[in-house]
């Protein structure tokens, strides 16, 4: 039988789950011993105790009224009005075992009348005898075990107390589980926090195989820095003498060379600003909607026709600044290449910072966006090519630079302008 209709109800953070699985079996566990209990107290023992009572009760109304036996018994014999009789037998709701006092009364005395207990101290039974009622009264602890509750209350008490003992053990135990995802989602968004293995062996395994990932990728960052800090210099030198050489010539053969020239290191950039990756410096507090407002008045002094047409939310986001202004003008300048103007847009909400670019160029086929984000792809069926020089890394930075940031780049159809829509989407 699947059980997937109960999933939208279950917890879904592990502490939560974890309280579940502990309470459950502690409530089920209570509940079958209370009821367990209330059946052999408040039946098979109260059976037992008015079974004594019942003989004691036949013996007084055997003897004739004002009998020693009614004193020696205990039990008070008077005659009453008929109009003091109750109605009905009754005894007070919370009275656990007055319906079993009750039946099996009744079951000793065919001729027994009423029953009344709601003094919950004394037992009255009317019985009708020589043409009057006769009131027989004695003691309910003759009749009920005393102060029954008393083991419910044990049963609650040592529940609850068992259950938050419990509870604190394991949270002590979940606690570095919850370490362990803190510094994983840190480190997914490009931040490097202290962290040590801890816990239970399986814990400690996946902590120290996290320790272990984290060092192996953050030495490749490394080398790979390094390694293109020296090709950025070894090919940067060359081509500056190159270009400066070209500008000193006069010869019209020399402008197409130094064009090309200019194209190659700007492909250079290209190469070195994705190699980098988005991980450098930590994220700090950043006003997305300035920081958008001077990307989109930069790119307008540049002579491109970009607007910004909704700024939206107040507040901060934990930014790399320089980063995000890389992804956007990737963005616009890809908006501007392959379309004749671009709209910006950047919306802020409680839970997450969404930065939009549309254009009016070609767009993306649906199923060639997932190709569209891979470095050195180039799609020239769906994009105009001729309008711009590039080898398909503009939006690999753009993804990289907001997984950095733990978010995404979401790819589709400009309801506005018909071409690309691109959103940078990252939580808060």
């Amino acid at each position: 039988m699947s059980l997937r209709w109960l999933k939208p109800y279950l917890p879904r953070s592990l502490y939560a789950r974890a309280v579940l699985i502990l309470l459950l079996p502690v409530i089920t566990l209570l509940l079958v011993v209370s009821l367990v209990f209330a059946q052999r107290l408040f039946d098979d023992v109260t059976q037992q105790m008015v079974k004594t009572v019942a003989r004691e009760v036949r013996l007084v109304l055997d003897e004739p009224e004002g009998s020693p036996v009614s004193e020696m018994l205990e039990i008070e014999r008077r005659r009453v009005p008929a109009s003091e009789m109750p109605e009905a037998d009754d005894y007070d709701w919370f009275d656990l075992s007055g319906s079993v006092v009750i039946r099996e009364l009744r079951g000793y005395f065919e001729d027994l009348e009423r029953v009344s207990l709601t003094d919950n101290q004394f037992v009255m039974l009317y019985f009708h005898r020589d043409g009057g009622v006769v009131e027989l009264v004695f003691d309910r602890r003759r009749v009920s075990a005393r102060r029954p509750y008393q083991v419910l209350l044990n049963l609650a008490f040592y529940g609850i107390l068992m259950t938050v003992v419990s509870y604190v053990y394991m949270r002590k135990q979940l606690k570095p589980i919850t370490r362990l995802a803190e510094a994983a989602e840190a480190f997914g968004r490009g931040r490097h926090v202290p962290y040590r293995a801890s816990g239970a062996l399986e814990v400690r395994a996946a902590g120290n195989a996290f320790l272990d990932m984290r060092a192996r990728l953050e030495r490749q960052i490394e080398q790979r820095t390094l390694m293109l800090s020296g090709v950025s210099h070894d090919l940067r030198t060359p081509l500056t003498r190159l270009r400066l050489s070209l500008a000193m010539l006069e010869d019209e053969e020399a402008a197409p060379m130094l064009r090309d020239v200019r194209d190659m290191e700007r492909l250079l950039e290209g190469f070195l600003a994705f190699a980098r990756g988005a991980h450098e410096g930590e994220p700090e507090p950043v006003d997305p909607i300035a920081l958008v407002t001077q990307i989109v008045e930069d790119a307008q002094r540049a002579q491109n026709d970009v607007t910004l047409v909704e700024a939206r939310g107040v507040g901060t986001v934990a930014l790399r600044a320089e980063n995000i202004r890389r992804a956007v003008e990737n963005l616009i300048n890809n908006a501007v290449r392959y379309g004749s103007r671009a709209e910006v847009s950047v919306v802020m909400t409680e839970k997450s910072l969404r930065i939009r670019v549309e254009d009016d160029g070609p767009g993306i086929p649906p199923d060639s966006r997932d190709d569209a984000i891979k470095p050195f792809t180039r799609l020239e069926p769906a994009r105009n090519q001729n309008r711009g020089m590039g080898v398909g890394l503009g939006l690999s930075i753009v993804l990289d630079v907001a997984r950095a940031h733990g978010g995404t780049l979401r790819l589709g159809e400009s309801a506005r302008l018909g071409g690309l829509c691109a959103d940078i989407v990252i939580a808060r």
